[in-house]
């Protein structure tokens, strides 16, 4: 079962997709944001093309627990995806993961012009493997 990982961004929106068996986060190529209609088209077609069964976006969640104006914006843009897709979209926690995407990147040594242009996807990445990680470690809890 492939699921989509989204870090949803005002300029960029880094996606991932996972194996077909559902373990794996790969990165996808960065959306550059125009209109919502066109980013939800954008997604759609990727849903479509690679037989994605589950889309998991990423909430911005303050560290105090709060939900500020980015994680709002979020919100809205999910609703707009439940609305236009024929799959479920999942919200998941997000904290600290563009940080630890660029910290990712400045260990392989990328300077920072290409981090910049790798950050959302690999941030997609790590939101979508947190995401199946969680979802295997359920499913192995589960009594046969």
């Amino acid at each position: 079962m492939r699921v989509l990982g989204i870090d949803y961004g005002t300029k960029r929106v880094g996606c991932a997709i996972s194996d077909p068996l559902g373990i794996i986060a790969q990165p996808l190529p960065t959306i550059q944001m125009g209109t919502e209609e066109e980013l939800t088209r954008a997604i759609a077609d990727i849903v479509a093309d690679k037989q994605v069964e589950e889309v998991v976006v990423g909430l911005p969640w303050s560290m105090d627990g709060s939900l500020g104006k980015s994680g709002e914006k979020v919100l809205e843009f999910i609703v707009k995806l439940r609305d236009s897709l024929d799959v479920p979209v999942i919200e998941e926690d997000e904290r600290l993961t563009t940080m630890m995407a660029d910290k990712a990147l400045a260990a392989l040594g990328e300077s920072s012009r290409v981090r910049k242009k790798k950050l959302d996807r690999v941030a997609a990445q790590l939101i979508l493997q947190s995401y199946l990680d969680k979802k295997s470690a359920c499913s192995k809890e589960q009594p046969e």
